[in-house]
């Protein structure tokens, strides 16, 4: 059955070994030979907006299709992980936390691993260049855990406001630390949002579910066989984060 592996990056750049939470780093070397990869082998990375064509049956599925996806909006995609991408010309999105944009990821700063994140003239400099944008929330909660209005405002004021920074429609979603419930769910799709992202260890397959669409974790440790394998085997749906 013909599938789309939905990449799930954070940051990229140059890091030692992390002792936790390697899914959130992909060392930039590691970074350069995925893609390479992917461009040598003939794999179709596709931008999200066809991949969820492809789902809703609106065209074909690729054959060994692959979308890549980066959270938070960190600094360091714009520093390391962009010029790969523009080398192999490979469609990306990535997902922005509404009221940080030229900050920190100031939810990382209890641990002591808040890092900058891009301003709004970076992101509009990558909107030039083909890179698409969505919503990551305002502050990046919990999304179950906290109180229902504010819920609603995380989901729908987040998409407003970067609208006003990209002065286009935010059409897709991504939810913080893949936490989601069906209200949530409903909010996302009352707020307008064609899709929404979790993080649900998967291949997203023919007739999705748009508002809980599957990704695979790229992690620090992975090698180029263990990036495959995700590509391949790891098709069975798991919750873990």
């Amino acid at each position: 059955m013909e599938r789309i592996s939905i990449l799930m990056y954070h940051q990229v750049g140059e890091f030692s070994r992390p002792a936790a939470h390697r899914a959130n780093y992909c060392h930039i070397r590691r970074f350069k030979a995925q893609m390479a990869w992917l461009h040598h082998l003939g794999y179709q990375v596709i931008g999200l907006q066809e991949a969820v064509r492809c789902l809703r049956g609106e065209q074909p599925m690729p054959r060994h299709g692959v979308v890549l996806t980066f959270d938070d909006g960190f600094q360091n995609f714009y520093d390391h992980a962009f010029p790969v991408l523009k080398h192999y010309g490979f469609p990306a999105t990535v997902f922005l936390v509404a009221d940080l944009l030229g900050k920190r990821s100031e939810w990382l700063a209890a641990e002591n691993r808040d890092v900058p994140l891009m301003d709004p003239e970076v992101i509009r400099k990558l909107r030039s260049e083909g890179i698409l944008f969505g919503s990551h929330t305002l502050s990046h909660p919990r999304l179950s855990r906290i109180d229902r209005g504010r819920m609603h405002e995380e989901v729908a004021i987040s998409k407003e406001r970067l609208e006003k920074v990209l002065e286009e429609e935010i059409d897709y979603f991504c939810y913080p630390y893949g936490d989601f419930d069906d209200a949530v769910v409903d909010a996302v799709r009352e707020a307008g949002y064609q899709a929404a992202l979790s993080c649900i260890r998967a291949s997203a397959f023919h007739r999705e579910d748009p508002l809980r669409l599957p990704r695979k974790a790229v992690s620090h440790g992975d090698s180029l066989g263990g990036f495959f394998w995700k590509l391949h085997m790891k098709n069975k749906r798991k919750m873990k984060i």
